[in-house]
């Protein structure tokens, strides 16, 4: 386990919750050799118990960070994310914990946040952040948004409703809604068709509604020995992303499905095509070749998602014509439709789904 670094604000009482921050690295831990420099940076390179002394810890709380990883988030694994999982459940297990926080890179923050929402199920916030600029810049937006997720993560309204959520250029989204939608910008996250769910301004949280709980935890017999088996798994079940678009002839999918065969004849070192998510166009429509292809493929025994490549609103099912469907429809975006289809697929494998 790694170390736990205090970085108390205000002298709180040994009584007083604890606030717990992991780091994971991200932009909001980078450093260029410029402050002018806000692309050409290093991600995770400042240790996060040094990102919380620079702002102020909530009154009454006492913080704890700790240093789960401390990578650009591009680069994530299946084993750092179950380092993460592992941290954040071992945090939520413990009762003085009253909410987490966790620095992240934003380039696979909608996966992570989305992840931990579908494993863990909090009853607790868990809040993400990261930033868009590195902390050697001239303006910096890290400090301002660890601020705003600490503000977030000990609301009132989220420490009764629990979940995963995210935070970035004071707006507030939920996990099942939150997605990348500019390289670049401050703001670079949305909510797709809901929009933002609160603001954090001046040290306060405005919400649109009162968020609702998310947590499932105590309703399922089954989530401890799901989490057991997600983070005790060597490897995940092997999930691609593809695309439908103009001259999509299936070459790639029948590709996939010969070097599926070769593993599991133990002929390729790689883990066998388990499953394909397919962002489709418009309203999750397939060229023909590409449908004839992932027909194949599920004929193999690979399980076959369907949603759109649009970056708003989800498929909409059909009875006949172009809205038939052969294959089975998610209404997630294709990231956290691949997590979620590898998560179920492992946990079919064990006796869980």
């Amino acid at each position: 386990m790694q170390p736990v670094f205090s970085v108390d604000g205000g002298h709180p009482s040994a009584a007083a919750p604890v606030l717990a921050v992991l780091g994971m690295g991200g932009t909001i831990a980078g450093r260029a050799a410029s402050p002018r420099d806000v692309v050409g940076y290093q991600a995770g390179v400042i240790p996060v118990a040094d990102l919380v002394a620079g702002v102020a810890s909530p009154v009454g709380w006492r913080v704890q960070a700790q240093q789960v990883a401390n990578v650009d988030s591009k680069d994530m694994t299946v084993a750092l994310w179950q380092a993460l999982l592992g941290a954040v459940h071992v945090q939520l297990q413990q009762p003085e914990v009253g909410a987490i926080v966790v620095t992240h890179g934003t380039d696979t923050l909608e996966e992570t946040a989305w992840l931990l929402q579908t494993v863990l199920q909090p009853a607790r916030p868990v809040v993400l952040v990261g930033a868009m600029r590195p902390a050697s810049a001239l303006a910096p937006d890290g400090p301002q948004n660890l601020a705003d997720a600490l503000t977030l993560a000990v609301d009132r309204r989220l420490r009764a409703a629990g979940g995963v959520w995210v935070t970035l250029a004071g707006r507030v989204f939920a996990a099942r809604t939150v997605t990348k939608v500019h390289p670049t910008r401050a703001d670079a996250f949305g909510g797709g068709d809901a929009g933002p769910a609160a603001w954090v301004e001046a040290g306060r949280v405005r919400w649109v509604a009162p968020p609702a709980p998310l947590a499932g935890e105590a309703a399922d017999p089954r989530q401890a020995a799901r989490v057991q088996a997600v983070l005790a798994a060597p490897r995940w079940p092997r999930v691609e992303w593809i695309a439908s678009h103009g001259g999509a002839d299936g070459a790639l999918v029948r590709a996939l499905l010969r070097q599926r065969r070769e593993a599991m004849a133990g002929r390729d070192a790689d883990d066998a095509l388990a499953g394909l998510v397919v962002a489709g166009t418009g309203n999750g429509s397939l060229h023909e070749q590409l449908a004839a292809a992932l027909a194949q493929a599920q004929d193999e025994g690979v399980a076959v998602w369907v949603t759109t490549r649009c970056p708003q609103g989800e498929v909409v099912r059909g009875e006949g014509g172009r809205a038939a469907r052969r294959f089975a429809v998610t209404d997630l975006p294709p990231p956290k439709a691949r997590v979620s289809l590898s998560l179920q697929l492992l946990w079919q494998a064990a006796g869980l789904a």
